[in-house]
């Protein structure tokens, strides 16, 4: 699965695409199973708006519902990290609570496959 990432150009706010609107929660973040249909989507979302560094990234089913893979995303996804009762963190729900228990690789899957491939 996929979904797409973004920042917000005013404050830095990590969002997420969800047919045709950005979105500020993962939980709320549009899944796509194929890759094609991600990157498409992702031309849609990489047009001059409010807006920077659009990207497609990996999600995991977990348990209970989705999650991202790297744990850089995990990371973006649960908020400013200086302090647990800062951000989306202190907000809580379902999908923190998923992501805060997920597991993946610490690395995108592109840099993860070239450790592989080095070993």
């Amino acid at each position: 699965m996929k979904a797409i990432v973004a920042n917000t150009l005013i404050d830095g706010e990590v969002v997420y695409w969800n047919a045709g609107v950005w979105v500020t929660r993962f939980g709320q973040a549009q899944l796509f199973a194929e890759d094609e249909v991600a990157e498409s989507a992702l031309a849609k979302a990489n047009q001059p708006t409010s807006v920077v560094d659009c990207y497609v990234i990996d999600v995991a089913e977990e348990e209970d519902g989705y999650a991202p893979t790297a744990y850089r995303e995990r990371i973006k996804a649960l908020g400013p990290q200086n302090h647990p009762q800062h951000g989306k963190q202190a907000d809580g729900g379902h999908d923190i609570d998923l992501i805060k228990q997920a597991h993946g690789i610490a690395r995108s899957a592109g840099r993860h496959a070239l450790i592989k491939l080095k070993k």
